[in-house]
């Protein structure tokens, strides 16, 4: 492979820098730009020296040999002062030694390939650095060190034997004794699916805590959508005002509810308007619904479901989750609660007071199976679930054609299907462009 090189730190300014190279050649490169290689593991200060032994920048130099390396390569690091300019005169000075930039994700892809980590911890390092919560970071370094990939691995061992039982079976099938009619069998193909789904509900545990929690806050104007909109991301983000049509635009919030990531926007109301910017606002809003994971349908509780209201309903998304927020129950004296119709959820609450602020972090937790005391989570991604799901169907296909009908080969072909889709996590079975698409969305220098 080429010898690899870029800035490791993130962009900007900072007291340090650090450039990585990663290769056969990046032994030498060092050689050239600090003097002489540093001892294995061993932190050497030295100057950085251009071609023409002008020093670029001094700092510490460090060598790890491979196969002793994070890429199972011999890696170099350069760490020297914050200075986009300095890192970036560094990277060209081991660029005319040979060795050129590195893709996004370059070091871990070769991590991966070199089998220094499985592609579920590769994920789990990009899953760490972009962590927005304490219990995603947790959970992204349970994946990194192979909490997730040990859980696949067991159950891929117990596939694995069964298939070769089953095969074996099939092979001596002119035997008296017929061995798949044993209720064993049956019995672990039952294990395995329980398996498969204590694994898919811890993984879709960690899939919320990656990706979070896209709310959309909706409805007429002067409903209060704003003042909720500021409750949860709790400071005041929003104008609020008494005008009709004071949010014209999309605006976003993240915040933290109780580990896991909320993502909330606030939106145009909803109404006829001859305003050619409350129309391209109303525009934006009705994108922003179509992408949401959860709606809440803001009207004022005073005037109940308007047929102004009912409208807005019957024009949403059908297929994403909505929760009716009765607001402003403090001008009615009302207690904040929430209740169940034949098609919707109704929270009761005000947003000016922030009665009923905790039902709704609660119900919105609820709506998505959130659990924040789950210790056992791992990052996932909806890949894995996926896979997860694809092992269960097959897993659970492969037992109704034993059961029904008696055939070991169509098990077989099931089993093997089951255990294609686990590999793909760990990356046992992958193909290039699963690849590609995985290692390009890491930073570059990762």
């Amino acid at each position: 492979m080429d010898t690899i090189v870029a800035i490791a730190t993130a962009p900007g300014r900072g007291g340090v820098g650090v450039v990585r190279l990663s290769g056969h050649k990046s032994a030498d490169i060092a050689k050239a730009i600090c003097g002489k290689l540093p001892a294995a593991r061993f932190a050497q200060f030295s100057h950085f020296s251009d071609h023409d032994g002008e020093i670029i920048d001094s700092g510490i130099a460090l060598f790890f040999p491979n196969p002793a390396s994070f890429t199972g390569e011999d890696v170099i690091e350069l760490q020297g002062h914050g200075s986009p300019l300095v890192l970036d005169r560094l990277c060209q000075r081991a660029i005319s030694l040979g060795a050129r930039m590195a893709r996004p994700g370059e070091f871990s892809e070769r991590a991966f390939l070199n089998n220094k980590m499985d592609l579920a911890q590769a994920e789990a390092v990009a899953d760490l650095i972009e962590s927005s919560t304490q219990q995603a970071a947790r959970s992204a370094m349970k994946s990194l060190q192979g909490v997730f990939s040990d859980r696949i691995n067991k159950l891929l061992t117990q596939l694995t034997e069964l298939r070769m039982y089953v095969e074996a079976a099939i092979d001596f099938s002119d035997e008296e004794i017929d061995f798949l009619a044993e209720a064993a069998v049956g019995d672990q193909l039952q294990a395995l699916l329980t398996t498969v789904d204590e694994i898919s509900r811890s993984a879709q545990q960690g899939r919320l805590l990656r990706d979070g929690m896209s709310v959309v806050i909706a409805g007429q104007p002067n409903a209060g959508k704003s003042s909720l909109h500021n409750q949860l991301a709790g400071h005041d983000a929003a104008i609020v005002t008494d005008v009709a049509g004071t949010t014209r635009d999309i605006l976003r919030e993240q915040i933290n509810l109780d580990g896991l990531p909320l993502r909330i926007s606030d939106t145009a109301g909803l109404h006829d308007s001859a305003d050619i910017v409350e129309q391209e606002g109303i525009r934006r809003t009705q994108k922003e619904l179509a992408q949401a994971d959860h709606i809440l349908l803001v009207i004022d509780d005073a005037q109940g479901m308007t047929v102004k209201d009912k409208q807005i309903r019957t024009t949403l998304p059908q297929d994403i989750p909505l929760t009716i927020i009765r607001n402003k129950i403090d001008k009615a004296d009302r207690q904040a609660s929430i209740t169940q119709d034949d098609q919707d959820t109704i929270l009761f609450l005000s947003a000016k007071t922030g009665d009923g602020i905790d039902l709704l972090e609660k119900h919105l937790c609820d709506s998505v199976g959130y659990h924040p005391q789950d210790e056992g989570v791992f990052i996932a991604r909806r890949r894995h679930l996926d896979a997860l799901e694809r092992a269960h169907t097959a897993i659970e296909t492969g037992y109704h054609r034993l059961d029904g009908m008696g055939a070991g080969e169509l098990l077989a072909e099931e089993l093997r299907q089951a255990q294609h889709a686990l590999g793909e996590i760990t990356g046992t079975f992958s193909n290039e462009d699963l690849l590609d698409k995985i290692f390009s969305s890491f930073c570059i220098g990762k």
